[in-house]
């Protein structure tokens, strides 16, 4: 196991957009001929937080630094371990990425790990927060990847946000994504906000919830 490191076309209506390309028109069911059916905005800052974090120690700084090295180091255990049932060859990198653990599984073939469109790494990412918040007694917004598998969704998802800006920035018309989990969503909203001219709101309950990129008002 690695050392941890320590601090990386004309209107219409509304349309549903994948990686560059536009699939579908939604129905105007509401809102009046032409009108789209918009989203009510995220109570949560449209997903700019995955999961609230406990707070623990007056002074935050190193205390919440040394909390997030040990989350890092009962991950690793704990993936470690189950590694070793499944039989499946690989190796745990720890760091800490702004204000969360982040934990890597790297090498060999890891692909089960990752399972379709990465459900597998989602229910292993939510097991592994369960170990680290019973070892802590801290609820864990820990980030855990498998083979780079986030890291190249963040990539695909940057662009597809850029290019889904861009088309509402000069229709003025609201495009809808496909569903995402909250990472997903969370790396749309971070691009989209640093667009001019654009906003995104998420719609949705889980699993299908999704992001929603409309003109500003």
């Amino acid at each position: 196991m690695s050392a941890p490191q320590h601090p990386t076309e004309p209107a219409g209506p509304t349309s549903e957009a994948t990686s560059g390309a536009v699939l579908s028109p939604v129905p105007t069911d509401a809102g009046g001929p032409g009108q789209p059916d918009l989203p009510d905005p995220d109570e949560d800052g449209a997903d700019a937080a995955v999961e609230p974090t406990d707070v623990t120690g007056d002074d935050g700084g190193d205390d919440a630094d040394d909390l997030l090295v040990r989350e890092g180091d009962v991950a690793g255990d704990y993936l470690e371990r189950l590694l070793d049932i499944l039989d499946v060859d690989g190796d745990i990198d720890l760091d800490v990425e702004g204000d969360r653990a982040s934990v890597a599984i790297v090498g060999g073939d890891l692909q089960d790990l990752v399972g379709a469109d990465g459900a597998v790494l989602e229910a292993l990412q939510e097991l592994t927060r369960l170990a680290v918040a019973q070892s802590t007694g801290v609820r864990s917004r820990l980030m855990l990847d498998v083979s780079g598998f986030r890291a190249r969704r963040r990539s695909d998802l940057t662009s597809l946000a850029a290019d889904t800006a861009r088309r509402v920035a000069g229709s003025g018309q609201p495009e809808r994504l496909s569903a995402m989990n909250p990472f997903e969503r969370k790396v749309v909203h971070d691009v989209i906000s640093g667009v001019a001219g654009v906003r995104s709101e998420s719609e949705g309950e889980e699993p299908h919830r999704r992001v929603v990129v409309l003109p500003e008002r």
